[in-house]
């Protein structure tokens, strides 16, 4: 028997199935319990129909982009294993590049080359070592981090203009997009050499696509009074990116 195959054996689906049920059980749990908080601080019913609308949205429609990649690390590591990575705390473009990133360290290409023991066991080391992180960080610092998303200013009394939470998250967005796009920009100016322009563009087409929609479901949402289309501005731009993607690959 192959790796591949061990990699699709019932053993794994098993074990892979039964963390996935139980992450999927805590949500519903988590859900309910939530929904049952809101009524208790008598939130208003529409807008929490319309958050859980919101999120449901978010969640699924990017859910077609999670699902290719499950596929396309599937042909390497087997079905289980992306399937549980991409179900819990992963994320597409994380895992992606870091299974390939180790495969290449170890001498192979993902999708083309055969899979060891070996190559496995250390891409999925790396897999789930380096994302830990976040959860570590977050048990360590996130109640003092959230005190200071929380601040309200010098002035209580007065209206708050932007304090350290506004100007931390938008510093943030800033400086991932910024390194994503100078990325995809280096990628493509030094393709095949130096300033040669002949490198790949697809992902600076795919960013520029999916921030058109983006700005066209704002406008519609804000000057046309759609406002219904915020629930569907993030998860259609990713969709129209990736659309765009497929096109021109």
């Amino acid at each position: 028997m192959s790796i591949l195959e061990q990699l699709n054996g019932g053993a794994l689906y098993l074990i892979c199935g039964a963390i996935v049920a139980f992450i999927a059980v805590v949500c519903v749990i988590f859900l309910v319990r939530a929904w049952r908080a809101g009524k208790a601080l008598g939130m208003d019913t529409v807008r929490m129909k319309r958050a859980l609308v919101s999120s449901a949205t978010f969640s699924l429609l990017p859910s077609v982009g999670i699902l290719l990649g499950v596929l396309a690390l599937s042909g390497s590591l087997g079905t289980p294993w992306p399937w549980l990575r991409l179900s819990v705390i992963g994320a597409l473009h994380y895992e992606t590049q870091v299974a390939d990133a180790a495969a290449e360290q170890l001498g192979i290409r993902l999708g083309s080359d055969p899979m060891t023991a070996q190559a496995f066991s250390t891409i999925a080391l790396l897999m789930s070592v380096c994302i830990m992180w976040g959860m570590v960080l977050s048990a360590l610092f996130n109640r003092r981090y959230l005190n200071r998303l929380q601040s309200s200013g010098k002035d209580a009394g007065e209206k708050k203009k932007g304090g350290f939470g506004d100007h931390a998250m938008a510093a943030m967005f800033i400086g991932m997009v910024s390194a994503y796009i100078g990325s995809y920009l280096g990628a493509f100016i030094s393709g095949n050499g130096a300033f040669s322009f002949a490198g790949d563009w697809s992902p600076l087409l795919t960013a520029g696509v999916s921030a058109l929609v983006m700005a066209l479901f704002t406008y519609l949402a804000e000057k046309k009074n759609m406002a219904w289309l915020d629930n569907f501005s993030i998860a259609g731009s990713m969709l129209c990116g990736m659309l765009a993607a497929v096109i021109v690959g």
